[in-house]
């Protein structure tokens, strides 16, 4: 028998405790990051269960393309009235340009422009909206104002990428993908996420990408004319052997993909296959109208003659019946055309018609979800990439403003008939409470019952979350509960 010393104990067994320490330390690694979402990869939208209870079950995202101004919608300034005309005050330009946002200034006139609309107070909560939102100004009650948003970026497509991914740059996954990687969708016969548009926004695809997340989560694009799926259904005489080919070509696929196991878009293509399978009645089904009364019809528009009011009330009313079927997230994109609200001239010539085409659908889809139950469990959010500044630019227009601008939020547990934070008196800059996207996505996230800081994903070894790894992002005070 051999009797080790005690150094002869400790040396042989240096490994063992550095062993053991190690372990500690990658247990605590995950605690601080976060697992892993456990995926099936051949059922990627397989229902999970959120981190904690739930205000909200999904998401209908409202996203206005190119920055109308919150001065002449939902940001009441009557300061901005009286100085029309004027110069923006010494000690408002001096706080602006200390900070980040100093650039705001850039290609405008030094010359304060009033709003060319008329503001009054509604609801039982007396929230001040502009005449451009009549049918919207119905819904004040139900509403959570945030009016000190800001962005990093006073261009396009950084802060358009910000606000859906987190990040300025492209490539990074969108809070529609990282939701349904979260918590997959209730429906198992139509996606989890899907996006809707007639043109997409500013900076293309790389705002509803999956980014660096498994390629099933990327979004499904439905048309909101027509088959919501361009040829969805086969011809007849290959639709009785269709399902024995599907089983035949996943079998097939399946030895490719075991041999490949490091690929997850091989993955996301067998479960593509599958859920085209699955939508070949589901996807017509609430694509289809028809069933929908009169009044629906009417009050979403969708049967109007001017195209652009219709098409917009029509991805409003199959967003509805997407959600009520348990679809997890619907990206509404409204860019008609190639200049959205970017009203950097004739502002009222850009903004009357705009919000002649979404006001009312956008009206007709908060009454609609309120009265079949719908708004407790979905969470609506109205946003834009920044809003506009209240100095004139060019002729009679307003330049970007990401220093501070207006969203708001709706359902899903937010507080109705509130307004959180403030700009300064004219509207340029945020003030009180000011917000960053990262803490309008840990509050979406919260809402859906998912811990913003534990839902993450590893990317070359290192942990990505939708709200940086930095933990500098915090739920918005004020919006649930």
């Amino acid at each position: 028998m051999c009797f080790l010393s005690r150094r002869d104990f400790l040396v042989q067994s240096g490994a063992g405790f550095g062993a053991l320490a190690f372990h500690a330390l990658d247990q605590s690694a995950r605690a601080a990051t976060g697992a892993a979402v456990d995926i099936d990869p051949l059922n990627p939208f397989a229902a999970r269960p959120p981190h904690f209870a739930p205000t909200a079950k999904s998401v209908i995202f409202l996203f206005l393309v190119g920055g109308p101004s919150h001065v002449d919608s939902f940001d009441y300034k009557p300061t901005l009235q009286k100085l029309n005309g004027k110069p923006v005050p010494t000690e408002i330009r001096k706080a602006v340009e200390a900070t980040k946002h100093a650039n705001v200034f850039h290609g405008c006139k030094d010359e304060l422009m009033a709003s060319p609309f008329q503001f009054a107070q509604h609801g039982q909560s007396g929230l001040w909206v502009s005449e451009l939102w009549p049918h919207v100004a119905k819904h004040v009650d139900d509403l959570c104002f945030i009016h000190s948003l800001q962005a990093d970026s006073n261009n396009h497509a950084p802060a358009s990428y910000q606000l859906h991914t987190g990040d300025v740059r492209p490539g990074k996954a969108s809070v529609g993908s990282w939701v349904t990687y979260g918590l997959g969708s209730e429906n198992n016969d139509l996606p989890g996420y899907v996006a809707l548009f007639h043109a997409g926004p500013l900076g293309g695809a790389a705002n509803y990408s999956n980014g660096f997340l498994p390629a099933a989560f990327q979004p499904t694009r439905l048309r909101d004319a027509g088959a919501p799926v361009l040829d969805l259904i086969p011809p007849g005489e290959f639709a009785a052997g269709q399902r024995q080919s599907l089983d035949l070509l996943r079998e097939l696929n399946l030895i490719h993909r075991n041999q490949r196991s490091d690929v997850s878009d091989l993955e996301a293509r067998i479960a593509a296959y599958e859920l085209s399978y699955r939508m070949q009645s589901a996807a017509l089904e609430v694509g289809d109208f028809s069933r929908e009364t009169s009044q629906t019809h009417s009050e979403y528009a969708i049967d109007e003659s001017e195209a652009r009011l219709a098409g917009f009330g029509r991805k409003c009313l199959l967003a509805r019946r997407l959600v009520e079927r348990g679809v997890r997230f619907v990206q509404i994109y409204d860019m008609p055309d190639k200049d959205g609200w970017d009203a950097h001239g004739k502002l009222k010539e850009n903004h009357v018609p705009r919000a002649r085409w979404t006001d009312r659908p956008i009206a007709a889809l908060l009454g609609d979800l309120k009265r079949r139950g719908l708004l407790d469990s979905t969470l609506v959010v109205w946003a834009s990439e920044f809003g506009r500044t209240p100095m004139m630019q060019g002729d009679n227009g307003r330049q970007h403003n990401a220093a501070g601008f207006t969203i708001w939020l709706a359902g899903g547990g937010v507080r109705p008939g509130t307004r959180i934070g403030a700009t300064d008196e004219i509207g340029l800059m945020a003030v009180d409470a000011p917000i960053q996207f990262r803490d309008l996505h840990a509050t979406i996230l919260t809402a859906l019952g998912l811990d913003h800081e534990r839902l993450s994903f590893a990317v070359s070894g290192r942990p990505e979350r939708l709200t940086g790894v930095a933990n500098r992002a915090k739920i918005i005070p004020g919006v649930l509960g």
